[in-house]
């Protein structure tokens, strides 16, 4: 059985669908289609971008042939992109006999994004999304201080003073940054691949609701979400080793809280290591 799945979306709404994707992959071969940055992470199923596929003018030109090979080389068709879009759909199954129209995001706040996206494709619950690296030993304390939306951000000041006050307790931090984050005394990473094992090597990595976080999560890193405005029964990350600090408002999230979970999270790894 050889099967297409097209998924769009971040770095963390795609490494939630992971398990889905896994079990797509089951019994044949598998090839996704998704967003750039996420195909490094993907070493279940061969890969390309969405963009690279010419699949976004679907619907609105004429087919490029070389595209409808491509789909007639499936048997089946699993697709996250384009469900809500009547031009595409119409034009993918004028080209595909067998295409599955997927929501892209779980439709109310009944279940984990996670087991959501696995239950629409067969695959077994709890949908636990692992990324298999190979750690790379740091023993710091690792602090991504952004995600995609502001409102998501813990204030960057709060995150300094956490470093300071970690620091005086004998740990070595380090912020992560994109590069276009760049700030003081951060260390730039580009290549999530990379940047996986040396958040499975960390003794503890922090970070706001992001991408980043489930990629510390499901790369089976120490992992301290902060959470806000997104509720995190439906978007946290999964993981072995997580914990979640939820406030609807961000800026009632002290400092002293965060210290402690962090604390009490650097301490389990010492003891279990």
């Amino acid at each position: 059985m050889r099967r297409l799945a097209i998924r769009p979306g971040g770095i963390g709404d795609s490494i939630l669908g992971f398990p889905a994707l896994e079990h797509l992959a089951l019994g044949g071969t598998l090839e996704v289609w998704a967003r750039a940055e996420v195909l490094p992470l993907i070493h279940f199923a061969t890969t390309n971008t969405i963009e690279g596929t010419g699949l976004g003018l679907l619907g609105l030109e004429e087919p490029n042939p070389q595209l409808v090979e491509r789909l007639q080389q499936f048997d089946e068709i699993y697709t996250w992109y384009g469900a809500a879009r009547d031009d595409f759909r119409e034009a993918i199954t004028a080209l595909h006999p067998r295409v599955n129209f997927l929501p892209a995001l779980p439709t109310d706040d009944s279940s984990h994004a996670a087991d959501f996206f696995a239950a629409q494709v067969g695959a077994s619950l709890p949908a636990i999304p692992r990324i298999d690296v190979k750690p790379v030993r740091n023993r710091m304390v690792l602090i991504h201080p952004f995600s995609g939306s502001q409102k998501k951000n813990w204030l960057l000041q709060n995150f300094q003073l956490l470093e300071r006050w970690l620091e005086s307790t004998g740990r070595s931090v380090q912020f992560l940054v994109a590069p276009h984050q760049r700030i003081p005394g951060t260390k730039v990473v580009a290549d999530l691949s990379d940047l996986a094992g040396l958040l499975a090597g960390a003794s503890l990595y922090i970070g706001n609701d992001s991408g980043i976080t489930h990629l510390a999560a499901a790369s089976g890193a120490n992992t301290l979400a902060l959470f806000g405005p997104t509720n995190p029964a439906v978007w946290s990350p999964r993981g072995d080793h997580v914990r979640i600090l939820h406030s609807e408002n961000l800026d009632d999230l002290s400092v002293e809280r965060v210290l402690d979970a962090a604390l009490a999270q650097t301490g389990f790894e010492q003891n279990s290591a």
